[in-house]
């Protein structure tokens, strides 16, 4: 079992969408397939040394013995999670790592993104489908955290203002507005709420209000152009 290599860069290429590296460790040439974006750094020369080290996954099938290299733990720890749902080979998996970061693809997940999803070659909707359940439960404690750290900035500890921001809500919800509107821009109201506070202890309803529909309307604009 091969957990990392360490050793000095000989040669790269791509074939279709596969980028390669030939390292030469101790006298042996190891050929790694790697993450476009480590290759791209490679190719332009934006790293000085050549001397490489990569966490290794290592797929050993009938006929070929397949290396896979990550320039940190926690890609490799990610494609083999990826790499353990039924029906995701390994170009998949490095199509996903190749197309998002980690912290996109958990947001992906958390948000059930299967557009986002499907946009990485070789996933239709019933990967996708696959991919987000089966992730979701593997990221638990990931997706969790980011739950919770949004949850702390929805907190209001001035009462007041809590009623105001309740108010609001469903003054917008009566104008139409759709919910998941009006979650996404709750917590830019909220500090913006803290900063009137802070600005001229002058906050009302009225002006929250046209700040929240100003927000709302420069949103669905951007969506109609």
């Amino acid at each position: 079992m091969i957990s990392w290599i360490n050793g000095d860069l000989v040669e790269l290429w791509q074939i279709n969408q596969k980028f390669f590296i030939l390292i030469n460790c101790r006298g042996l040439g190891y050929e790694i397939q790697i993450l476009e974006s480590f290759f791209l750094k490679l190719k332009t020369n934006q790293l000085s040394n050549k001397n490489i080290t990569l966490w290794i996954k290592h797929i050993k099938k009938e006929d070929s013995d397949l290396l896979f290299g990550f320039i940190s733990k926690e890609q490799k720890n990610f494609f083999i999670e990826i790499l353990s749902i039924r029906g995701v080979g390994s170009q998949i998996s490095m199509g996903i790592l190749n197309k998002f970061s980690i912290n996109e693809i958990i947001n992906a997940i958390k948000t059930q993104n299967k557009k986002l999803i499907c946009s990485v070659p070789g996933v239709g909707q019933k990967m996708s489908d696959r991919l987000i359940l089966e992730l979701k439960n593997k990221f638990k404690s990931e997706i969790s955290f980011e739950e919770e750290k949004n949850k702390e900035e929805l907190e209001i500890k001035d009462p007041e203002i809590d009623k105001l921001i309740e108010d609001l809500q469903l003054t917008l919800q009566s104008l139409n507005y759709k919910n998941k509107e009006i979650n996404t821009i709750l917590p830019i109201i909220i500090k913006e709420s803290d900063l009137l506070v802070k600005k001229d202890n002058n906050l009302s309803f009225e002006k929250l209000l046209k700040l929240a529909m100003n927000y709302l309307d420069k949103d669905s604009s951007n969506l109609t152009r």
